[in-house]
């Protein structure tokens, strides 16, 4: 009698896990996990099919400088906000830096998902933390001048007599 009660004990187990993760809130989760660590590590192709249609060429000219002129150091996604049954907010934060800087940065991004016939990413924000992840124009000022010497300057005089 075990046997029969740990078998049908084991056989409902996956269907158990499966009901979790098909509600709208979990679908949304994992393609937004998925679609951030593809953006992580470089694989733009795989990101762009979690995009809506209308949001791409945003995501291109947003994202276009990743892998290149700006390295992702860690993605993290802080939570997810319904908005709704077909629509979710997430909270992002993402540590970033140029390599020429060698200064790592932190920035949180709002990211709106849509459902329709599958999750994808309608918007892309920043809302706090540094600029220049999304391709912002950040001004660079340059520090300013150190201060002078505390001693006065050596004056030569010319023409002194021997």
């Amino acid at each position: 009698m075990r046997v029969v009660v740990l078998a049908a004990l084991v056989g409902l187990a996956p269907s158990l896990g499966c009901s979790a993760a098909s509600s709208p809130m979990a679908r949304a989760q994992e393609a937004a996990q998925d679609f951030n660590m593809n953006t992580r590590y470089g694989r733009n192709e795989l990101a762009v099919e979690k995009v809506a249609p209308s949001a791409r060429d945003d995501f291109a000219a947003h994202h276009r400088t990743w892998g290149s002129k700006i390295r992702i150091a860690e993605i993290e996604l802080q939570g997810l906000h319904p908005k709704g049954d077909h629509d979710a907010e997430v909270l992002v934060r993402v540590e970033w830096y140029r390599p020429e800087e060698e200064e790592l940065h932190t920035t949180t991004l709002r990211q709106d998902w849509r459902d329709a016939n599958g999750w994808e990413l309608v918007k892309e924000q920043r809302i706090d933390g540094d600029a220049g992840l999304l391709g912002e124009a950040v001004v660079y000022q340059a520090p300013p001048d150190p201060k002078p010497p505390a001693q006065f300057p050596t004056v030569h005089l010319e023409g002194t007599p021997n």
